[in-house]
């Protein structure tokens, strides 16, 4: 199990090189469990290697708990269960990139 913290959406979020902006969270049901799976918009600003701008899509996993916490900052913790499985990934990608239109998908 891990526990997975809900961003505020449409709220930059810094990094080293820019930043992204998570835009929306998605329960998608999937063999008779939620997954959970966020978008977001980032944006490359200062790397080595240019700048750039692109949607991505982060999986952290089946839901277990529902925003059943919250952290110290107020923001709302849901436990999550990763999915390990290659072929269940490769299957739960191709309905994303399907749903969204986004090829980039990271699993926890």
């Amino acid at each position: 199990m891990s526990k997975y913290t809900h961003l505020e959406l449409n709220k930059d979020v810094s990094t080293p090189s820019g930043y992204y902006s998570p835009q929306k969270e998605v329960k998608l049901n999937f063999n008779g469990r939620e997954v959970l799976y966020t978008v977001s918009d980032a944006v490359i600003e200062s790397s080595c290697c240019g700048a750039s701008d692109y949607c991505s899509v982060q999986v952290p996993g089946y839901i277990l708990g529902w925003k059943a916490e919250k952290n110290d900052k107020g923001l709302p913790v849901s436990t999550i269960e990763p999915i390990t499985d290659q072929n269940t990934r490769d299957v739960i990608s191709k309905i994303i990139r399907n749903n969204e239109n986004i090829i980039l998908t990271d699993f926890w």
